[in-house]
């Protein structure tokens, strides 16, 4: 069964050109909190075997405010030279080809340190920053200060 083209995005690795896209469902990692983020690859054209990757972050929706990373081609691009060195087919149908990516075959993949995110009340914010990070965010004013349940006065 093929990958459904709604979501996906094409990418082309040494002269072919593949499909990918995120999961539309988030996984459970059990007790352990959200489950991994993963991405799945396959051909454009004829697919057959699919590749899914799993990357040592959650995904952007988790509710636990673990890090996360945004998937970028280059990224992709990288997973699929290492999937096909390890031995994944993409003409062969069959159980998917599980490549298992680890903190420090990310940035090797990336080609520089990732840069995380932590999903954040209004949005995303860079590993370490705060509300200042947050272009487009509204501030909540405390009910125990002055002048609260209104917004600022214009100057």
């Amino acid at each position: 069964m093929a990958m459904p083209k709604k979501g996906s995005r094409l990418i082309t690795v040494d002269g072919g050109v593949f499909r990918w896209r995120v999961g539309h469902r988030p996984a459970r990692g059990g007790d352990s909190g959200p489950g991994p983020l993963t991405f799945a690859v396959e051909r454009a054209e004829d697919p057959a075997g699919v590749l899914v990757v799993s990357l040592p972050c959650a995904r952007p929706d988790n509710w636990a405010g673990e890090r996360t990373i945004v998937i970028r081609p280059v990224l992709v691009a990288g997973c699929v030279r290492r999937a096909l060195e390890e031995g994944w087919d993409p003409g062969r149908p069959g159980s998917a080809f599980t490549l298992t990516v680890t903190e420090d075959e990310l940035a090797t993949l990336l080609g520089e340190p990732p840069q995380y995110l932590i999903p954040f009340l209004w949005g995303m914010i860079p590993e370490g920053g705060g509300i200042r990070d947050l272009p487009r965010c509204t501030q909540i004013w405390s009910r125990d200060q002055p002048g609260a349940g209104r917004a600022p006065s214009a100057p």
